[in-house]
């Protein structure tokens, strides 16, 4: 159950992208609150996973997985639709692929990105990477940030005026609440995979044997 509610989160994410190429502006609005509801609906995989005693690695991987393609194609998406500079999924794709890759050393020791059995060296890198406000307050700027771009979409390429989405998005204030998640969302991303770096080639780095060649 968990693993479908995934893979239907992704289709919907993927059927928003595409109206958000081709749709009109209500349709495009419509397709931004499709993207909330595939990012709010990676907590309930979680849930579900826990309620019905499907956790597992397979599907902790799966989950991790549909968690990093949702992010990288929509910064990918809003980036090539011009509403974002391209280094920001560069540096997104960059990040991922580095935490994940790192993480992975610690996995295979039986630890967790999260929860109490995590990887974290000191207790400020564990409030940063895995402690609950911090990833509360990612979690809802990167949902409102997706939104938020995905309404931008219809307001800057399409003819928004004298609909509600155009006169909500010329509203100066919930244009700078929204670019502030936006960029809020960027920063936060680094901020918290900086610490998974530094601590992985401090746990990893030192402890590493280098093994003598054999003649």
């Amino acid at each position: 159950m968990a693993n479908a509610i995934t893979v239907g989160r992704l289709i919907l994410l993927f059927v928003a992208v595409f109206v958000l190429y081709r749709g009109s502006v209500t349709a495009i609005a419509i397709a931004a609150i499709a993207i909330g509801v595939a990012i709010l609906l990676d907590g309930l995989d979680g849930w579900v996973a826990r309620r019905y005693n499907e956790t597992g690695p397979l599907g902790a991987a799966f989950d991790i997985a549909g968690d990093r393609i949702a992010e990288n194609v929509l910064w990918v998406v809003y980036a090539d639709l011009g509403l974002i500079p391209i280094w920001v999924p560069l540096l997104m794709l960059t990040r991922g692929f580095l935490v994940d890759s790192l993480r992975a050393i610690g996995y295979g020791e039986g630890k967790t990105a999260f929860g109490e059995n995590n990887m974290m060296r000191s207790p400020l890198t564990t409030w940063l990477t895995a402690g609950r406000p911090m990833r509360l307050i990612y979690g809802w700027a990167k949902l409102i940030a997706f939104v938020f771009l995905g309404g931008m979409v219809a307001y800057l390429n399409r003819d928004a005026s004298g609909t509600l989405l155009g006169d909500l998005y010329a509203w100066d204030p919930f244009r700078w609440f929204g670019w502030a998640c936006v960029w809020g969302s960027v920063i936060l991303s680094i901020v918290r995979g900086v610490p998974v770096v530094y601590d992985a080639f401090l746990t990893y780095g030192r402890d590493a044997k280098v093994k003598p060649v054999s003649e």
